[in-house]
């Protein structure tokens, strides 16, 4: 005998998935409230020249101007080499961070060298992301872990992360006893061994500090550290006092304070408006937002030199982030944007310099995924012979690069222009 639900009966069903319904809209709502936040506005007000803007650029950036640092850059494999080496002199504390870690020669290297110092009584932590980590093997693990390193995942894949496994560890940083501290682009994978002399060896640029601004990048390290594992770094093995080690002013932009822009947007944003003559930015992952890409073309209307050095979609790791950079490209070369493409390898560095005076390195990427989502840290240089130094290294890169034209860009394919447009639509995924 067939029976029928009154209408009453069936309005029960109905009420609760209405209240379900509004439940995941007020979730949804709650969830943007807690991480929206408005952009900078990229128009700043002044004619003072960029050095006497600094204290301004550390103080918007949650940061201080640290002074009497030294300041060591290395290429491609030439870091690692140094780094095996501090590594090595290490006494009490070795901190390494990193994103990207696969099994290799490299890799088994790095094992080596840290269960070394663990075993000779420095204390070793070990911070790698489990996204960029998942291929650094078991076997890595285990010998960290066996020879009495801390070693530990961030953000790894299990419920109680569901909600910021998409927020990564993209940092690459070492600390040794907290007197030195390595930063740049490197990550632990033997294509970044070598000198960039084929595709096969990547193009890469680090920097050694020694100085007060340690303390910072410890801070930096400590912070994530915290956050997996509730341990606070204390004491002289990690927090020494410093002494002033040479002439380089340094500032360490890292924070994402909730409700208000992080500190590496506003820090490569700023220095758009503030440059009055000239811009060089090499960066393998180029997508400027809206504002920055305005901003670009605001600095060559008032005589900025502005030139932008990316990989190749052929030379890349990541053809399809290339392909969706090229969505702005027409709006920068219109603009008088100079962009060069390095033909030979995957160009890693993320590195800028401002009016001859001012440059930074670090992990960030030029895009939204790092300013937005990514734990990152750029350390900004005020040294002039700095500056002049990665200038002289965006020109000889230049060497193997080829000038994009407007010309010859306008005419490109259709489906090259719609295929960049659909890929930049999802760049913050990819």
């Amino acid at each position: 005998m067939l029976e029928f639900f009154s209408a009453s009966e069936m309005s029960v069903p109905r009420a609760l998935l209405l209240l379900l319904i509004v439940a995941v809209l007020l979730l949804v709502l709650c969830v943007w409230s807690i991480k929206r936040h408005r952009n900078p506005y990229l128009v700043v007000k002044s004619d003072e020249p960029l050095d006497a803007l600094l204290p301004s650029v550390c103080g918007l950036t949650h940061g201080t101007l640290c002074e009497g640092n030294r300041v060591d850059v290395f290429e491609n494999g030439a870091f690692f080499e140094m780094m095996f080496d501090e590594i090595a002199a290490a006494r009490r504390s070795v901190h390494f961070e990193t994103f990207l870690w696969k099994e290799g020669a490299l890799g088994q290297r790095l094992v080596e060298a840290l269960v070394a110092r663990s075993r000779a009584g420095v204390q070793v932590r070990v911070l790698v992301d489990a996204r960029g980590g998942h291929k650094m093997g078991k076997s890595a693990r285990q010998q960290l872990v066996d020879g009495g390193c801390s070693f530990q995942y961030y953000h790894p894949m299990k419920l109680a992360n569901i909600g910021v496994f998409n927020e990564r560890d993209h940092r690459k940083l070492v600390v040794i006893d907290g007197r030195v501290a390595l930063v740049g682009g490197h990550c632990i994978v033997d294509s970044w061994l070598g000198n960039a002399e084929d595709r096969n060896h990547f193009r890469d640029i680090g920097a050694r500090l020694r100085g007060p601004v340690v303390h910072a990048i410890q801070s930096t390290f400590s912070e994530n550290w915290v956050e997996v594992t509730g341990e606070l770094l204390v004491g002289d093995a990690v927090f020494p006092p410093l002494q002033p080690e040479g002439e380089v002013g340094v500032h360490v932009a890292r924070v994402k304070p909730e409700g208000s822009a992080p500190a590496v947007k506003i820090l490569h944003h700023l220095m758009l408006c503030l440059a009055r003559e000239r811009i060089y930015i090499q960066n393998p992952y180029f997508l400027p937002e809206a504002e920055a890409v305005k901003a670009l073309g605001q600095a060559v209307a008032r005589g900025v030199d502005v030139r932008v050095m990316v990989p190749s979609v052929d030379a890349s790791d990541m053809p399809f982030v290339q392909r969706a950079a090229h969505r702005n490209f027409e709006a920068l070369l219109e603009s008088g944007v100079r962009v060069f493409e390095y033909t030979r390898t995957l160009l890693h560095q993320k590195v800028m310099t401002v009016d001859g005076v001012w440059c930074a390195i670090g992990s960030s990427n030029f895009d939204d995924r790092s300013f937005e989502i990514n734990d990152e840290v750029t350390i900004g240089l005020r040294d002039a012979t700095l500056a002049r130094h990665f200038e002289a290294i965006f020109e000889r890169d230049a060497q193997d690069c080829v000038e994009l034209k407007l010309d010859r860009w306008r005419r490109r394919p259709w489906r090259h222009k719609v295929l960049d447009h659909v890929l930049y639509s999802f760049n913050e995924l990819l």
